[in-house]
């Protein structure tokens, strides 16, 4: 551990926090955890639990910098508590349930002068900064993304994604939005949607979204679907004059015309967390919502389709 760690605490404690988040941050010699806020009274061992960021806070522990892994739906509240005492904050994606939850954290950011991070984690692997260095100065003509994964099996039993402001399939498929936005260098807009939710659920089971961008001529598509059950395909694909890009298994695997450029492990978390030590030490901010905004407007713009119920049966 550093001299000076950044003494952090966790806001929320779910599988994402325990799987990724703590390991992350114990890893990391710059982050001291020293609380976890949690409603269930849930934590890592050994380290305090406070039911609210104010209990925390009047508790007279010293906390630097809070990592926020609630849902969607409660970032709100708990982003600007944090803000307001002021702290620096990391956000899980997607940083907000809307873009006008978005505009609040950002303005109050930006009032108390502290550090906030969209930790758009599947960014963070080294596949896509390759992908992206690669596509640099190419001819784009299409981009298909196909996002494909077993609901039950990734998100076993958390009603939440379901339930308004839970994001459905885009839970997931915001993660390839955050790629497409990185790697491409123009800026998509969403032209149309088609959304399918289950009778019995307020939130899409699958997705198909069409893209373009001023000024380009090509196409671009998404398919997000999470009633696969052959394995997870998490795919980008983009041709171009210069050849075919393939971004797979979430970013970890780079491919130019069916060769093996680039394929390694997951080390999203560990790599966000040495940006977000960055940003704290320099009071920097990184605010890009690209991907948010387009999972809104296909929100907006995507033709309803009804399918059968879905149960966790």
């Amino acid at each position: 551990m550093t001299t000076n760690p950044i003494r952090i605490a966790l806001v929320g404690y779910g599988k994402i926090a325990a799987d990724q988040h703590v390991p992350a941050i114990r890893a990391n010699p710059d982050f001291e955890l020293v609380a976890v806020v949690s409603k269930h009274s849930a934590g890592p061992g050994g380290v305090p639990v406070f039911p609210t960021i104010e209990a925390m806070m009047t508790s007279g522990i010293a906390v630097d910098a809070t990592s926020h892994c609630n849902t969607p739906r409660a970032r709100l509240e708990t982003a600007l508590t944090s803000i307001a005492w002021p702290m620096h904050t990391m956000l899980e994606k997607p940083p907000a349930a809307t873009l006008g939850e978005w505009q609040m954290i950002a303005d109050a950011a930006v009032a108390a002068n502290v550090s906030v991070m969209t930790s758009w984690h599947s960014r963070a692997n080294a596949a896509v900064a390759a992908a992206q260095n690669w596509l640099a100065g190419k001819n784009i003509r299409t981009v298909q993304i196909n996002w494909l994964e077993n609901v039950r099996k990734w998100h076993p039993g958390q009603d939440w994604v379901w339930d308004a402001g839970g994001f459905g399939v885009f839970d997931p498929g915001i993660n390839a939005l955050s790629i497409a936005t990185a790697i491409l260098p123009f800026a998509p807009y969403v032209t149309a949607a088609r959304l399918t939710t289950p009778a019995n659920r307020a939130m899409p089971i699958a997705a198909e979204v069409e893209f373009a961008a001023r000024g380009w001529d090509g196409t671009m598509a998404a398919s997000f679907d999470w009633r696969a059950t052959d394995g997870e395909l998490w795919e980008v694909t983009v041709a171009t004059d210069g050849g075919t890009l393939v971004l797979s298994e979430g970013g970890r695997r780079l491919m130019i015309d069916g060769q093996a450029v680039m394929h390694h492990g997951d080390n999203e978390y560990p790599q966000l967390y040495t940006e977000f030590e960055r940003l704290v030490r320099s009071s920097g901010k990184q605010l890009d919502i690209a991907p948010l905004r387009l999972v809104a407007d296909a929100f907006l713009l995507g033709a309803r389709v009804t399918s059968a119920p879905f149960d966790w049966d």
